[in-house]
């Protein structure tokens, strides 16, 4: 009944439209008009009324809603089926039961806000209402689950290369995953298995990308170590930026799917922040420091120590960090 109310208003944009018309098209009370209405307001919706006139939309507010999506993908399958929410505990764990019950690759769940959001390590996720891009993204891949892990990379390489479109030309990648502008971390991505040790059944790929957070608006505890578009002078429409990205992430898929890893990885290399950078490694009871010097052929960051030696730095079991300076 909401969409019914709210179409009537975009069908006379600029105009009023009396609540006693609505009420007799969608035949319900003017009470319950107003009650729509009053929703409508509550979800950012800008509605002007005036006694014995009615009704006049004003303003839209930046929602990923499906009709506003979907007049913008040019994806395939990416976002096709596209599952909506003002807000979810976790878009994965929603996903997941999506899969679990068949959805199709490249299906979508897209949130206003999360309230159990989390990342790699199991770290919690600030995702605001409207203030970022947080959704799922179902993958059904063809190759073995040993190559799971670097879908990660894969998504990082085609989030950068939409955020260099989309006007932050200083987007990178710090290892493995996470995108940086200005040493400020911009995405996280956290990317989930369902499968046996033969064959995939499916990978849920969570994103979160922040976007209209300002600096003061972040927890105190990732104030100094996050960004965001509009923290970095970057006015972004969320619903084309969205569209954007699902195009170059089911690019960079296909591109996967026909030639392997390989060129997704060389890609990675070139929009690395960490490769032939000091860093330094944290794993559980052992931290050293070290050269960041390549990736192998799964992923993994290879790092020259101190001594010499060339570590094989695993995803998943380790976090990367500046080293410190002397």
């Amino acid at each position: 009944m909401r969409d019914e109310v709210l179409a009537f208003l975009r069908q006379n944009a600029g105009k009023f439209v009396s609540g006693q018309h609505m009420s007799e098209a969608c035949k319900v009370t003017r009470t319950a008009i107003w009650k729509h209405i009053q929703n409508l307001r509550k979800q950012g919706y800008k509605i002007e009324s005036f006694t014995k006139k009615g009704y006049r939309l004003l303003e839209e507010p930046d929602l990923l809603l499906p009709a506003a999506i979907n007049k913008r993908l040019e994806t395939k399958t990416f976002g096709r089926e596209y599952h909506y929410f003002d807000q979810l505990p976790s878009s994965n764990k929603e996903l997941r039961k999506l899969a679990d019950a068949g959805a199709a690759e490249g299906a979508v769940v897209v949130t206003e806000s999360q309230v159990s959001g989390h990342g790699r390590l199991n770290r919690g996720w600030y995702s605001p209402h409207a203030k970022g891009l947080w959704f799922s993204l179902l993958l059904r891949p063809s190759f073995v689950p040993q190559e799971a892990p670097k879908c990660t990379l894969m998504a990082a390489v085609a989030l950068t290369k939409a955020f260099h479109e989309l006007g932050l030309s200083e987007a990178g990648i710090k290892w493995p995953n996470d995108i940086l502008v200005h040493g400020r971390k911009l995405v996280g991505i956290l990317t989930e298995m369902n499968g046996s040790m033969e064959q995939i059944d499916y990978i849920i790929m969570g994103i979160g990308i922040n976007t209209g957070s300002t600096k003061d608006e972040f927890p105190e505890d990732i104030r100094e170590i996050a960004t965001s578009f509009a923290m970095e002078g970057v006015d972004v429409d969320r619903c084309q930026a969205l569209a954007l990205i699902l195009k170059h992430l089911e690019d960079q898929y296909q591109k996967v799917l026909k030639e392997g890893f390989a060129s997704t990885l060389e890609e990675w290399k070139k929009l690395s922040v960490t490769i032939n950078q000091d860093v330094e490694v944290r794993a559980p009871g052992n931290t050293y420091e070290g050269l960041a010097l390549d990736l192998d052929q799964d992923g993994n960051l290879l790092v020259k120590t101190k001594t010499g030696q060339i570590e094989r730095i695993v995803a998943g079991d380790v976090s990367i960090r500046p080293a410190k300076k002397k």
